[in-house]
């Protein structure tokens, strides 16, 4: 005889019995078997704890989602701020902007800017008090094959055999590329109280200018020395290089004296070489 009960208090699930017995049914044996449901009141536990593990994967996904959104803004953010480098000092560019219209606020504004940045802008010299002294040898020097010499005030370091190598450099390549021609000066020319302009066509059809060729600077202790085939007669290309000559000596290198012209120069001694001492050559 089979006997199935179900017995359940308050706080504890219900409980079904199975009893075997040979007995009548008011005589029964411990039960051989016992199954556990979960009470009516376990469900919405179950319930709730299924809603929290559900919610909590929804707010890691969202967590997720939000740092790579953050991650993808902030790239976008430094390639906008990476594009905008070009714009480092507005202020600047205010004072360039107003410089064709109006040059003497322009003039205004650059000299409070030179006073309020004095010591970030203005650095010490380390060049010569003395004024450059230049000199020309016009029976001697050809455009086409002529030497330029240098005297400097004392040895040269190396760091300012880098600058006059570098200030050479440039200055031949503007002249070689035709950016010292005096026959095309439409800018300079035109009266500083109007607003510049210029005529391509114009500028297109002049003789164009360049520079040919230029050697090695050749330098023995305080001398030096570089040949030029400028190639023709263009004294705008002499004024720019004696500008920039003038400036390195006043705030880098003191120069003593440039000359143009001439295959002989105080005590420069020929056929030397960069093994002697005092002695080397630098490539232009």
């Amino acid at each position: 005889m089979f006997t199935l009960s179900i017995s359940s208090t308050y706080n504890t699930p219900p409980t079904l019995t199975l009893t075997k017995s040979s007995q009548p049914p008011h005589q029964s044996f411990a039960p051989f078997s016992t199954v556990k449901l979960p009470s009516q009141k376990a469900f919405p536990l179950l319930i709730t704890k299924a809603k929290k593990s559900v919610e909590n994967e929804s707010e890691s996904e969202n967590e997720n989602e939000k740092e790579e959104d953050e991650f993808w803004n902030g790239f976008r953010g430094k390639q906008v701020e990476e594009e905008k480098n070009y714009d480092k000092d507005p202020e600047f560019a205010d004072i360039l902007g107003t410089l064709l219209d109006d040059p003497q606020k322009a003039q205004s504004k650059m000299e409070d800017r030179l006073r309020k940045k004095r010591d970030k802008i203005l650095q010490s010299k380390t060049g010569s008090a003395t004024l450059m002294k230049f000199v020309s040898d016009v029976a001697r020097f050809d455009f086409t094959n002529s030497y330029i010499w240098f005297e400097f005030y004392n040895t040269l370091l190396p760091k300012d055999v880098t600058l006059i190598t570098n200030a050479i450099r440039s200055w031949h390549i503007i002249g070689r590329l035709g950016g010292c021609n005096s026959l095309n000066m439409q800018l300079s020319q035109s009266p500083f109280e109007k607003r510049p302009t210029y005529d391509a066509t114009q500028g297109a059809n002049v003789e164009p200018g360049t520079f040919y060729n230029i050697g090695d600077l050749e330098i023995q202790d305080k001398l030096a020395r570089v040949w030029v085939d400028i190639g023709t007669t263009e004294p705008l290309l002499l004024d720019v290089l004696i500008n920039a000559l003038t400036q390195i000596s006043s705030d880098y290198v003191g120069i003593k004296q440039v000359v143009f012209g001439g295959d002989e120069f105080e005590d420069w001694k020929e056929n030397l070489t960069s093994e002697d001492v005092g002695s080397a050559v630098h490539k232009i």
